[in-house]
């Protein structure tokens, strides 16, 4: 079983910084992709970032470019994003999702974590 687990969600203020971190286990022989998306209440969840194995520049929503950073350990299957000079509009529940193969077919699958919330006050 493909278990994702984050972490790093937490209150802060505006201006603040955090780092959220994301960790896969079980029956996965190789990562494509790790990303971020967010999601709150009433809206659809949506990409924060992207990260691949395929050598392409990640990929970053217009509204946290030049504040976001992800960076992603295929071989650890572990993906972390910094996030720096966060405002209340970054205030939702952070989700992890990955792309990978898993076995006993070789076939590319996604998977979830549960989320962690982010909260930023004024």
């Amino acid at each position: 079983q493909v278990q994702l687990v984050e972490s790093g969600g937490d209150l802060v203020q505006a201006g603040g910084s955090l780092r959220l971190s994301c960790a896969a286990s079980g029956g996965i022989i190789s990562v494509n992709a790790m990303g971020w998306y967010r999601q709150d209440p009433g809206k659809q969840r949506e990409l924060v970032a992207l990260a691949t194995t395929t050598g392409s520049a990640p990929l970053y929503s217009d509204s946290v470019k030049g504040r976001f950073t992800i960076s992603l350990d295929a071989a650890k299957k572990s993906v972390h994003l910094q996030m720096n000079n966060l405002n209340p509009d970054d205030t939702a529940v952070y989700y992890c999702k990955m792309t990978a193969r898993t076995p006993p077919a070789f076939n590319l699958g996604d998977f979830w974590g549960q989320g962690t919330q982010v909260t930023v006050s004024s």
